[in-house]
């Protein structure tokens, strides 16, 4: 998702945990206490949840060879949010796929693995500046493959989580990957921060996934929704308009990369234990949280062709963009730009 400047709000941006960071505030005097804030939260973060750090709490217990680890108390928040969102999506997303991450080829910070020559961008530019589509237009969703594969198969429910020793454990060789949920529960815990900090309305966006906490500006917070959170707002996609909760974009067409000649992504079908395949482009939904909302978004992916019946049960309203571009609205997304209503998970 593209981020638009709003008249009278306070704004700044830079990266980190390996994406860009896109932060408002509704008082512009606000906004260098606000940022001192949020960089605290995603510190955190990163020193507890990194699977690329060698000094994270997650790290230690990945590598504990299935030992209980005992661990700081924002990793017990975040693992336990990682397993509500599989016991939500009937394990579609699960953070048991760390492995499958790592043999995928994401086995390195993001940043370094897009420095390593990958096609880190999904086909936003090349080498010699003519742009790339991110795959090649086909019939979408044909049937998923039930081959069954003679493997060590990972699982949600097999993570021993104990909140009042303060230990994790996960039997060897799974890994926990928090990908799917850590980058939301950081937007939401930032800006719910933020704005306890400075009193004002602050909206706070982790690489698309963005969470609002206090007053939004009149007519609210504007948001350009594309393939990619890198865009402006001059970028083919949609701009909306939100006063609070979160909205989340997952998608197939960006943090891709190459390995052995394959193109691969970070969206990992936890039944084949393999990027998924032949499923949205986008998938973007608003809930009453970031992680909510990146955990409907993240699961549309993975469910594929079966992803706009779940999400109409569930009445969150949703952006989906098919392989060749089509794009289908549900719910109270509007099918122009338009106010998007909360919804809850």
């Amino acid at each position: 998702m593209g981020m638009r400047r709003k008249a009278g709000t306070g704004r700044a941006t830079w990266e980190a945990l390996g994406t860009s960071v896109v932060l408002q505030v509704g008082e512009p005097a606000a906004l260098a206490r606000a940022r001192a804030v949020v960089e605290r939260e995603l510190a955190a973060i990163d020193r507890s949840c990194s699977r690329f750090r060698g000094d994270s709490d997650l790290t230690r217990v990945n590598e504990a060879g299935g030992r209980a680890v005992r661990v700081d108390a924002l990793l017990i928040e975040a693992v336990g949010v990682a397993l509500r969102a599989a016991e939500l999506t009937d394990g579609d997303v699960d953070p048991t796929i760390g492995a499958a991450l790592e043999l995928a080829g994401y086995d390195r910070d993001w940043r370094l693995l897009a420095s390593a020559g990958e096609d880190a961008d999904g086909g936003v530019g090349s080498p010699d500046g003519v742009p790339r589509q991110p795959f090649p237009p086909r019939q979408p969703f044909p049937p998923r493959s039930r081959v069954i594969r003679a493997r060590v198969r990972a699982g949600w429910r097999t993570v021993e989580l104990d909140a009042e020793r303060m230990t994790i454990r996960v039997p060897a060789p799974i890994r926990l990957d928090l990908g799917a949920t850590a980058k939301a529960l950081a937007a939401d815990r930032a800006a719910r921060a933020a704005a306890q900090a400075t009193g004002v309305g602050v909206l706070v966006s982790l690489g698309g996934d963005i969470s609002t906490c206090g007053e939004s500006p009149e007519g609210g917070w504007r948001v350009h929704v594309t393939d990619d959170h890198r865009s402006d707002p001059s970028a083919p996609g949609q701009t909306i308009t939100i006063s609070d909760g979160g909205l989340a974009t997952s998608s197939t067409a960006v943090r891709r990369w190459s390995q052995e000649g394959a193109n691969r992504h970070h969206i990992i079908d936890p039944e084949t234990q393999a990027p998924v395949a032949h499923t949205w482009r986008t998938a973007s939904v608003a809930a009453a949280s970031c992680v909510d909302a990146n955990i409907a978004s993240t699961a549309a992916l993975v469910r594929a062709e079966d992803a706009p019946g779940w999400l109409e049960e569930l009445g969150l309203p949703a952006r989906l963009v098919d392989p060749v571009g089509r794009v289908r609205t549900l719910g109270d997304w509007p099918a122009q730009p338009g106010v998007v209503a909360e919804a809850t998970l």
